[in-house]
């Protein structure tokens, strides 16, 4: 029994002492020593990432005003929106900032601005024409009586020296014989001037010969043509009467084509006589046809708008035929000047002025005003704003443009009359201010105001809202009364909303229908 008991007091004992490690052991853990006394290890899941710091809180619709907690803004009816510490780099300067990640989503690429020697050129279309200085007159030189016209027809194309129609002279012939009778009586100087009053009534050199040679009366005499071409009138018929300068026949010359091309008269100080132009026809694929101008006419098309430039083409084979339709490219005159140029893709047009997107570092990107010259070969000129060796942004720029829209960068991109002018840096020119254009509903109009139940405007972050908007003109809100679907555009002007243009809109619209709201234009 005494040995039972003792093992029994053992067993207990070693219990106990393990008891305690584990309390002791636990403790430990529970105080953060962790196993061993060492450093506690992380539970899968704890980890997690570091919160974004909000540097300020501010309302989209008065984006100048912040407030150091959320809330609803004080103007509207709306919760305030977060700017993190990780968008700050957007409000830094003026510059947009864009994270490595959207640049790769966005596909976005750079192109160097170069110093490049650009060739103007204008590309228009033109017709093939006859040339109009190449033109011969077939007259009848004295009176007579067609006994023949050979098979000839408007349209026919003929050589020098053709025949045309056989005319019998009466006057020729009777002077023909009087100096025939005269060469016979062997007087030298009479029969000299007999010959010459055959010349000055008309006859052509040819037919004197033929009369000295066969020393017989030439009665009919065949008119020829001066010179090949185009027969382009023919009014001759045989057994008409025909008088001294009766026009007979027109004949047009193809050795030369005129090349009639229509270009804007917004590009008409890119054209000068004697510029060099290449041609392209349908007719002749891969084969490019060189020319000049040759003149450019005095008056537009007043319907077109568009002056009349002709280009002179050689026409040796007679491949040209009028009518046919010539992509004509006018290249500029001369060697052409080194310009500061871009690819024509990085630049946005905005109707009133030129912007691009330079690239200032790694992710940051400013808008920049140019003026711009012409374009050749996907390339432009810019002839202020940038200088040779800056980065800009070539594709992706308009998303871009947007965000710097919303943050108002646009309005103070830098004029390129400022920088010429060597003024500090930093500083800007206002442009005209954003507008933006949405649907809504008319709630109350109030003379120099309007309240409008509106659609949400993204390019603003605002949502569909009710809210007062002040009118450019009184007169814009005429007519309109509560419930009518309108359609309107406005701008921040300080901290308002001014309306510049409102109209009704036929069909009803109500805020939700959707989101008609654009971007700002510029």
């Amino acid at each position: 029994m005494n040995a039972r008991s003792n093992k029994t007091l053992v067993s207990a004992a070693a219990m106990l002492l393990v008891g305690l490690g584990a309390g002791w052991a636990l403790s430990q853990w529970l105080s953060g020593a962790g196993p061993a006394g060492g450093a506690p290890s992380a539970a899968p899941g704890a980890a997690s990432a570091p919160e974004r710091r909000v540097l300020y809180w501010y309302d989209p619709m008065v984006p100048t005003q912040r407030f150091d907690k959320p809330g609803k803004s004080p103007f509207m009816e709306m919760q305030l929106v977060p700017r993190y510490a990780d968008e700050a780099g957007a409000d830094a300067g003026t510059a947009v900032a864009v994270s490595p990640q959207a640049v790769q989503s966005l596909g976005l690429r750079v192109a160097t601005a170069e110093s490049r020697v650009l060739q103007p050129a204008v590309d228009v279309v033109g017709t093939v024409g006859l040339d109009e200085r190449d033109v011969s007159i077939v007259q009848a030189r004295a009176n007579g009586f067609v006994e023949r016209v050979h098979a000839r027809a408007p349209g026919d194309v003929i050589a020098a020296g053709a025949p045309l129609a056989d005319v019998l002279h009466p006057d020729w012939l009777a002077a023909q014989r009087e100096y025939l009778a005269v060469r016979a009586t062997g007087d030298a100087a009479l029969a000299q001037a007999a010959r010459a009053r055959l010349t000055l009534l008309g006859m052509p050199a040819s037919l004197v010969e033929r009369v000295d040679a066969s020393a017989q009366p030439q009665a009919v005499t065949t008119i020829t043509a001066p010179s090949g071409g185009l027969i382009a009138e023919l009014m001759v018929r045989r057994g008409m009467t025909v008088a001294a300068g009766t026009t007979l026949a027109r004949i047009n010359g193809l050795s030369t084509v005129w090349v009639e091309a229509a270009v804007p008269e917004a590009l008409a100080a890119a054209v000068a006589t004697g510029q060099r132009a290449e041609l392209r026809l349908a007719a002749f694929p891969g084969e490019v046809l060189r020319g000049k101008v040759a003149a450019i006419l005095p008056e537009a098309s007043r319907d077109s708008r568009t002056l009349r430039v002709r280009v002179e083409v050689p026409n040796p084979a007679g491949r040209l035929r009028a009518g046919m339709f010539a992509q004509v490219r006018l290249l500029g005159a001369g060697q052409g000047k080194e310009q500061v140029s871009v690819p024509g893709e990085a630049v946005i047009r905005t109707g009133r002025r030129a912007l691009v997107y330079v690239v200032e570092a790694a992710g940051r990107y400013r808008p920049v005003e140019v003026d711009l010259g012409p374009e050749v070969d996907g390339r432009v000129a810019v002839l202020r704003g940038l200088a040779a060796g800056q980065q800009v942004v070539a594709s992706g720029q308009f998303l871009i443009d947007s965000e710097a829209s919303l943050q108002g960068l646009t309005t103070q991109a830098q004029s390129p009359s400022i920088a010429a002018s060597g003024a500090a840096a930093g500083v800007a020119v206002q442009a005209a201010a954003a507008e933006f254009d949405t649907r809504g509903r008319v709630v109350d109009t109030d003379g120099a105001s309007i309240t409008l139940e509106h659609e949400a405007v993204p390019a603003l972050k605002w949502p569909a809202m009710t809210m007062p908007f002040q009118l450019a003109r009184p007169d814009l809100a005429r007519g309109l009364k509560a419930g009518d679907a309108v359609r309107f555009r406005f701008r921040r002007q300080g901290d308002e909303h001014v309306v510049t243009t409102i109209e009704r809109e036929a069909a009803a619209a109500g805020p939700h229908a959707g989101h008609g709201a654009t971007g700002a234009s510029r």
